[in-house]
């Protein structure tokens, strides 16, 4: 799982810290630090993250899917 906080976006509200404080923290008032790639099993905690963001700055890529895909494509052109 590879994640991506857009740092821009994100307006301190904190709800990802709350959800999945292993994978976030606020510093200060605004300052978001983030593991940009957090262990697989906190995917049900990071999920719940992505969708209480009230600005959607959190966005996931799922690399074992991506990985299945790339060898999908690999076989759809032979």
């Amino acid at each position: 799982m590879r994640m991506i906080v857009n740092l821009n976006r994100c307006q301190g509200y904190a709800q990802c810290c709350f959800l999945a404080p292993e994978a976030f923290q606020l510093l200060g008032n605004e300052a978001l630090l983030y593991n940009p790639a957090p262990d697989d099993d906190l995917h049900e905690k990071i999920q719940r993250a992505v969708v209480a963001c009230p600005v959607q700055a959190i966005r996931v890529e799922w690399q074992k899917a991506h990985q299945i895909s790339r060898t999908e494509e690999g076989s759809h052109g032979n």
